[in-house]
């Protein structure tokens, strides 16, 4: 049965063979120059004059040339290779794709554009870039919000592996897998982009009836008196591709936590009741509150935001901690409202280590401080530390498979300047002299490695070196 991972090592041949010559570089075990491989300008998807300023700026202050080369790729790989402009419903359109897959997640493509998010209020193509991709995000919702992933047809048929999946699928639908953070995504993004250059102008009313629909959606998944209107079957040989009990997932008692039947990885939760997410839902219903009624005066709908954010953070926090052999208390990563709870953390964000990221908690809390610790060990079954690298990995990809992600995650939720420098080192070191992020590599062998064109891992990265550029530039002037 064709699914996704399969079709992904299928390309990940192709480009071995030569088929994405012109966007991907060539296999090596180490770099013979430094030579940019960004696309030609000519061949550019999108260009920015604050994106090349920033790069000359950052590259400067990176003393280690390795590094420095990996930036100048990773950081502008979104707008290069996966923008697509347009137009749609008579006004400006940004569609973005994940970079080997020709879709647009929610997840995905609200993460790639993260890190340009400080230099839109000085540049009017970037602007122009998120007002498009804001719009978008919104038909997508109102299309259908349960849905995880995109295409750029709105007629098209879904995705290959998709198409005989059981649920209620619609044109311009690519895969329909229900995650709560994909709805948080796109009013993470929407909220940071208003902070950033004060522009309300997407802000309009077919954003406000897809924000209605994030609420609804949420309200819905609480599942206080059915199970909702979601479900899932896919013929695979892969559990994780599919929900049990007739497509509804796993059994749970309500409690007040929205269920997820996805994680962010797109695979099958265990436990519906998916901690991260729900804690990622508190904090972008509190930012969506605060948009509403400093943008529309909305108070009516601003108050439904906040009640809502706070039934799922009192039962997050009720339902949502378990003890370790100690009897410290850390986050669960996965709960069913009976009592059972799975500890493991997952690469993709939102996950255990990314928290203080999303803005769900401070760094330095406590609670958090000894999750991550733990997530980062041997307890969490997904942790592999190898002669390459440690790091957190996932079911998505198997074991012994680390994600750069993780890596980068871990460095930007740090304070520690040796734990900072190691990460720095890894991600340098895993490349497997491509110059760029990968979705996996094994713990003792980078040169193998899953999806050699991954644009949010790139973002991540180049997030990661600006943030220090900024903060910590003693850090990055060692070679």
């Amino acid at each position: 049965m064709s699914d996704r991972r399969h079709f992904l090592k299928i390309l990940g041949n192709a480009a071995a063979g030569g088929m994405l010559a012109a966007r991907l570089p060539p296999l090596a075990a180490a770099p013979t120059s430094f030579a940019s491989h960004r696309p030609p300008p000519s061949q550019r998807k999108f260009t920015s004059a604050a994106v090349d300023a920033q790069i000359a700026r950052v590259k400067a202050r990176i003393g280690d040339p390795k590094l420095a080369w990996m930036f100048g790729n990773c950081y502008p790989n979104t707008l290069d290779t996966t923008v697509e402009l347009g137009t749609l419903e008579g006004k400006p359109d940004t569609f973005v794709i994940t970079g080997d897959i020709d879709a647009m997640w929610l997840r995905d493509s609200s993460a790639q554009v993260n890190p340009y998010l400080p230099l839109a209020r000085e540049d009017r193509a970037l602007q122009r870039l998120f007002r498009g991709l804001i719009r978008r995000q919104a038909h997508c919702i109102r299309l259908d919000p349960y849905a995880n992933a995109f295409l750029r047809d709105t007629h098209a048929p879904p995705l290959s592996w998709a198409r005989q999946d059981e649920t209620t699928m619609k044109p311009g639908v690519g895969e329909r897998k229900w995650e709560v953070d994909s709805l948080c995504w796109p009013v993470r993004l929407a909220h940071a982009y208003w902070q950033a250059t004060g522009d309300t102008e997407p802000f309009d009313e077919g954003w406000r009836e897809a924000m209605r629909k994030v609420v609804q959606t949420f309200r819905e998944q609480q599942r206080l008196h059915d199970r909702g209107p979601y479900r899932f079957l896919r013929s695979s040989d892969r559990p994780t591709e599919t929900l049990a009990l007739d497509g509804y997932g796993q059994p749970t008692r309500p409690n007040g936590m929205l269920h997820s039947m996805f994680r962010p990885s797109d695979d099958a939760c265990l436990y519906p009741l998916f901690v991260p997410a729900n804690l990622f839902a508190v904090a972008v219903l509190r930012r969506l509150a605060a948009m509403t009624r400093a943008i529309h005066h909305d108070d009516a709908f601003a108050a439904e935001c906040t009640t809502l954010a706070d039934e799922v953070e009192r039962a997050t926090h009720r339902d949502g901690r378990m003890r370790d052999e100690d009897g410290n208390e850390h986050w669960a990563y996965e709960v069913d409202g009976y009592g059972n709870r799975l500890f493991m953390d997952d690469a993709n964000a939102p996950g255990l280590l990314s928290l203080p990221y999303l803005g769900c908690c401070a760094a330095d809390d406590p609670l958090y401080r000894r999750t991550r610790e733990r997530a980062w060990s041997r307890h969490n079954p997904y942790f592999f530390e190898g002669r390459a690298a440690a790091g957190i990995g996932g079911p998505h990809e198997g074991l012994r498979m680390i994600w750069p992600m993780s890596i980068t995650m871990l460095a930007l939720t740090s304070d520690d300047p040796a734990r900072i420098v190691q990460c720095l080192r890894w991600l340098r070191d895993t490349d497997a002299g491509t110059g760029f992020m990968h979705e996996a590599f094994d713990q003792d062998d980078p040169l193998r490695y899953t999806r050699p064109w991954f644009a949010w891992a790139n973002s991540l990265f180049g997030e990661l070196m600006v943030k220090l550029a900024d903060e910590r530039p003693e850090l990055l002037r060692q070679p």
